[in-house]
């Protein structure tokens, strides 16, 4: 095979690559923040609901937390707060507000790290626990919730 012929073949290759790329990139800005906003919703909205009904697997790690305030009054409150994110965050003039109320309450998910450790942790620090990596996937949802409402602004 010649030198020519595999440029010309990989130049080939190349220009369908960027227009199999731009098609993606085309899906990608039309759709990747209506999905964003809808799976960070549906899990507020789904967690919350739990807390609410008393199902949920972290109301033991939320009671066991927030000690100061009676679990049967806080879980629930928690709960509808979570639920009311979900919710703001599927509605678009109310993603500001979602946004304002998620980063009031993510601070507190983090607060097991330190006040129950032995329910997070197998081996401190770095060995985590179910209930441990719960609470770390909440770093993802920050991020997410910095790219949402980093958008906010092209609508208005």
């Amino acid at each position: 095979m010649s030198e020519e012929s595999f440029a010309d073949r990989f130049g080939a290759y190349q220009r369908r690559f960027d227009r199999l790329d731009a098609t993606i990139a085309t899906h990608m800005d039309q759709w990747g923040m209506p999905v964003l906003r809808a799976a960070v919703a549906v899990v507020f909205i789904w967690f919350g609901a739990l807390k609410v009904f008393g199902v949920s697997p972290a109301g033991e790690l939320v009671a066991a937390t927030v000690y100061v305030v009676p679990p049967e009054l806080f879980v629930p409150v928690l709960g509808v707060w979570e639920v009311l994110i979900g919710i703001s965050l599927l509605y678009r003039p109310l993603i500001r507000i979602g946004i304002f109320l998620l980063f009031l309450q993510l601070p507190g998910t983090f607060l097991p790290l330190i006040l129950v450790p032995e329910a997070v942790y197998v081996t401190f620090p770095y060995a985590l626990t179910v209930e441990g990596q719960y609470i770390i996937k909440n770093l993802v949802i920050i991020g997410a919730a910095l790219v949402i409402g980093g958008t906010v602004r092209e609508d208005t």
